[in-house]
């Protein structure tokens, strides 16, 4: 890797204007892409302190062997730019936001003479018109059924159009009516594009003026006693009516808007997209990218939002509002982007009550069920699972694969109600029947560094009193790691290839001391630091690096992940629990099991206050009185919160 000190320009050289920037390595290659509203402030905050910046774009600027500027006017042309250039380099160290699945389209072939519909995916073509992308390829396709029952333009391939103009008979669809046979001469171009533009007003949203206007001739063929005509428009309208009720009303306004919701994680972050045409749920889309670059959400939703319209040719792409979770920093510059491009006024929003909103946290439950998906499927592939053990056996120089690495965090909040978690993977996958929770006795107040000896103390002392009762049975019968009388698997029975602790030097530092007290030297030992990623390793002075896209590195933050999360889930259950059973231990006769029989049956201090005291007495072994009491020590209280014990939240009255 280059010095970003060997190619830093002279801060005097740099232009102070606004301009677009570009990062290239030594062989040329465009990496990085940005933009600015001082080029000299901007870029000098890559070279200043190196060390200061996110592990990501450290490896940027160390990873690059030039940098250029080019100066624009405004920031509204920068951002331009920006864009054009990433399209043009697709620099690698840019957030690129990939499809998350194949998602299919409806294609109108506009340029041809007589056009075609069809449902598809992948790329777009040039001289098409395209519809959606829906969620569910038969769900379209069955709408686009119901449509040629309406408005039956053609459907076929050019291979079939072709031969039926030759043969001078049509395809099977002109015969049922979902085609008008233009292949044999039964309707001219111009009648055939006008249905082929009422299939693309209804694919846009627009079909109140469809109904209104089969509506009106259905009256008016009956008036003039066209009853069969009249009975064709009536099967017509129904079948219209049909295709549009699919779609559920989700804006009661009949409001045409994207709704963009993000999911976001250190690693990645996955974004939905609902296209709402006529207050309807149009189409869905959804995509998942690497975060290979430092940005809050709104800078990831500016890139998005670039990516999502900057290829769109017409008013139909581009919405006239766009529901955002947060404002980019240049929503206004957004805003006047989109509203050249489309033609019209376009507004950014953050909708904050109402129909808006809830449909905006839909989209991000979708998001988020997107993400843990993806999450999923790259963990459950063998060969990903592989490579990133031996990634870590190597970055790690350990004898082995790691097969089972144990991983462990401390949880607590100033130092009270502090807890542990274990968790174990084998193999690359969880192991949740092998986790483990602990409550530290030994150390007080907030001293991550004592708990985490503590933790691993008890967890390897145990070890070798398992190890010892293995050596005690006759070497033949091979080691004791089940229970000899329940036939189940001994807790700490088996010995990690490799410990993860929460954390940096300190954290490593103290659970070396403490399996090296207890002899423990056949297991491996690193720490995972949240700040920036980095592997710490025992008695070393600097943290080992694994590169951004490391299989290896994304199994460690996942196992760390884990155990943050079970850690915080355990704090909570012990946290609700004594703040509710604090509130009951003034209550004469109320013990402590008959507090966790109450936490018990009721589940929450919301619940257990709004009982009755009939309803309270029957718990088994709280009495009348005792129920009593307990009603007016609750109804005593000034302020009414009720926690749930599963969760921990925290609910007001």
């Amino acid at each position: 890797m280059a010095d970003p000190a060997s190619y830093r320009p002279a801060t005097g050289t740099i232009p102070t204007g606004p301009g677009v920037y570009r990062f290239s390595d030594r062989d040329g290659r465009v990496i990085y892409v940005g933009k600015a509203i001082n080029l000299r402030q901007r870029l000098n905050s890559y070279f200043a302190d190196v060390s200061a910046l996110h592990f990501r774009t450290q490896t940027m600027v160390r990873t690059a062997a030039r940098v250029e500027w080019t100066l624009v006017r405004n920031e509204l042309e920068a951002l331009q730019l920006e864009y054009t250039w990433i399209k043009q380099y697709d620099p690698r160290f840019n957030v690129k936001y990939r499809d998350d699945k194949s998602y299919p389209w409806v294609a109108i072939t506009w340029s041809e003479e007589f056009p075609r519909v069809f449902v598809g995916r992948g790329s777009k073509r040039k001289g098409n018109r395209y519809f959606g992308p829906y969620a569910q390829a038969w769900a379209i396709r069955d709408t686009i059924d119901s449509l040629l029952r309406v408005f039956p333009m053609r459907s076929c391939t050019k291979g079939v159009f072709n031969s039926a103009r030759a043969s001078g008979r049509p395809c099977l669809m002109g015969y049922i009516g979902k085609c008008a046979a233009p292949c044999v001469g039964r309707i001219d171009p111009g009648p055939h594009r006008d249905l082929v533009q009422d299939v693309c007003d209804f694919l846009a949203g627009r079909t109140g003026a469809l109904v209104r206007r089969l509506e009106d001739q259905m009256y008016a063929a009956s008036t003039n006693l066209e009853f069969e005509r009249a009975a064709v428009l009536r099967d017509q309208l129904s079948a219209l009516r049909q295709a549009t009720e699919r779609n559920a009303i989700v804006l009661g306004d009949g409001t045409d808007a994207d709704v963009v919701a993000l999911a976001e994680d250190p690693l990645e972050v996955a974004v939905q997209v609902f296209h709402v045409r006529d207050g309807r749920i149009r189409g869905e889309r959804g995509w998942v990218a690497e975060r290979s670059e430092d940005g809050d959400t709104g800078q990831l939703l500016e890139r998005f939002l670039l990516q999502l319209y900057g290829d769109a040719e017409d008013d139909e792409t581009i919405p006239p509002e766009v529901l955002l979770p947060a404002l980019p920093a240049t929503a206004d510059l957004l805003n006047q982007l989109l509203t050249e491009q489309r033609g019209g006024r376009v507004r950014l929003k953050v909708p904050q009550r109402g129909d808006k909103a809830a449909l905006l946290q839909t989209a991000a439950r979708n998001a988020a069920d997107s993400l843990a998906l993806h999450k999923v499927r790259r963990a459950s592939d063998l060969s990903t699972r592989n490579q990133a053990l031996e990634e870590l056996q190597e970055a790690l120089d350990l004898p082995q694969v790691p097969l089972r690495i144990e991983c462990y965090d401390i949880s607590h909040i100033q130092g009270t109600e502090v807890v542990a978690s274990m968790v174990v993977f084998e193999d690359g996958l969880a192991r949740k029947s092998e986790y483990r929770r602990f409550i530290i006795r030994t150390v007080e107040g907030s001293n991550d560094v004592g708990a985490m000896r503590e933790v691993i103390t008890r967890r390897f002392t145990r070890l070798l009193d398992e190890r010892q009762r293995a050596e005690a049975r006759d070497a033949a019968e091979g080691p004791l790691l089940v229970d000899p009388t329940t036939g189940a698997p001994r807790k700490f029975a088996y010995a990690p290839s490799l410990v993860v602790v929460d954390g940096g030097a300190p954290q490593v530092a103290a659970a070396e001391r403490a399996m090296a007290d207890l002899g423990i030297v056949d297991v491996a030992l690193c720490g995972l630091a949240k700040r920036l990623e980095e592997v710490w390793l025992p008695g070393e002075e600097y943290p080992v690096i694994l590169p951004r896209t490391s299989e290896g590195l994304y199994l460690l933050q996942r196992v760390r992940d884990e155990a943050h999360r079970f850690a915080i889930t355990h704090h909570r259950g012990r946290r609700s629990a004594t703040m509710v059973e604090s509130l009951l231990d003034e209550v004469p006769g109320l013990g402590e099991i008959r507090r966790k029989a109450l936490l018990k049956y009721f589940g929450s201090l919301r619940k257990l206050r709004a009982a009755t005291v009939a309803q309270i007495a029957e718990v088994p072994g709280i009495g009348p009185r005792t129920a009593a009491a307990v009603k007016e020590a609750l109804a005593g209280q000034e302020a009414p919160v009720s926690i749930n014990l599963t969760t921990g939240e925290v609910l007001q009255d």
